[in-house]
């Protein structure tokens, strides 16, 4: 708890020093995010108001939110967030969980990459770098150890590489769909790797796993986001942040298809973030940190039970 506490207090001075303006958005939302990966804490609100007898969503990140105030002229914005998602509870996740997302006007992924270093090396202070931070394409990691190219594999070169690893392969795996192939080697061959003694920033994602980000023409074509790794955890999520209003939609919808597909319900837009994008969103970077997975390896354990007060089984 002290230790907690006092990686709290440094992170609010690193970004006093940088004129990063703290900010609170709500937990409860009238939308939520329909990415099929994450699952939402539905709620049904009971009191007076417009909103009464409305399902509300317990948010899975600020993002939303921050990037209205963004478009809204908020200017450089950080926030220590208490974020919810259901089904996660293990070793490192819990349903209930702090994010620090933070927005750069100005900043595209890579800069922003740098400021990350800074704050997560000066948060550490020592205690597990020995190394300087690296930077690795989704390209490189997947060419150095498996051999594969993921912008251009196919499904069946990717079950190959997954049997010659030994990799076990769930039931239903896709036939045509090469992301669940990629995320099954990432997760099992190379993100134990990443990150042993050094910070280890994988950025330039395939299209298809874009999320809120940019793409970048080119060959291949990318989206312009990154993940931060140390001693194998991931660590935060970053992006170039897409600022097209039109294609936000189209992303949004293509993800509710998706959820539909796999017999998911399908989420509410959130109308109000769109309606700010199509106003203007400044260019900038944005990036979240699971800082319980920080405090967890400051503190040298192995598991978030050991970085929260309260975990789930004893919340």
């Amino acid at each position: 708890m002290r230790l907690r506490a006092k990686l709290l207090a440094q992170v609010r001075a690193f970004f006093a020093t940088r004129n990063v303006l703290e900010v609170e958005t709500p937990a409860l939302s009238a939308a939520a995010i329909p990415d099929p990966n994450l699952a939402s804490f539905a709620v049904c609100y009971a009191g007076p108001g417009p909103r009464h007898g409305q399902t509300l969503y317990l948010q899975t990140s600020p993002e939303f939110p921050m990037k209205r105030l963004l478009a809204a002229g908020s200017g450089c914005i950080y926030q220590i967030a208490r974020v919810f998602r259901d089904g996660e509870a293990g070793r490192r996740h819990n349903p209930e969980f702090t994010l620090l997302e933070w927005y750069r006007v100005g900043f595209d992924h890579h800069r922003l990459m740098s400021e990350v270093a800074e704050l997560v090396t000066e948060l550490l202070a020592g205690r597990l770098l020995v190394a300087e931070p690296e930077r690795l394409s989704y390209q490189e990691i997947f060419q150095q150890h498996l051999d594969l190219d993921p912008h251009r594999a196919s499904v069946a070169e990717l079950a190959a590489g997954a049997a010659a690893q030994n990799v076990p392969i769930p039931p239903g795996m896709p036939a045509e769909d090469t992301d669940p192939w990629l995320d099954l080697l990432l997760t099992h061959c190379i993100e134990p790797t990443l990150g042993q003694g050094r910070l280890t920033f994988v950025y330039d994602y395939p299209v298809t796993q874009a999320a809120l980000a940019r793409l970048r023409p080119g060959d291949p074509p990318v989206g312009e986001r990154f993940e931060l790794y140390l001693d194998g955890v991931e660590l935060a999520n970053g992006f170039h942040e897409l600022g097209d209003a039109s294609e936000q939609r189209r992303r949004f919808v293509a993800e509710n298809a998706t959820r539909q597909a796999a017999g998911l319900p399908e989420m509410p837009l959130d109308e109000a973030l769109l309606a700010a994008l199509a106003t203007g969103l400044p260019a900038c970077a944005g990036v979240a940190l699971g800082f319980d997975r920080l405090v967890m390896l400051a503190a040298g354990k192995s598991s978030l039970q050991h970085a929260m007060a309260f975990a789930i089984d004893s919340a």
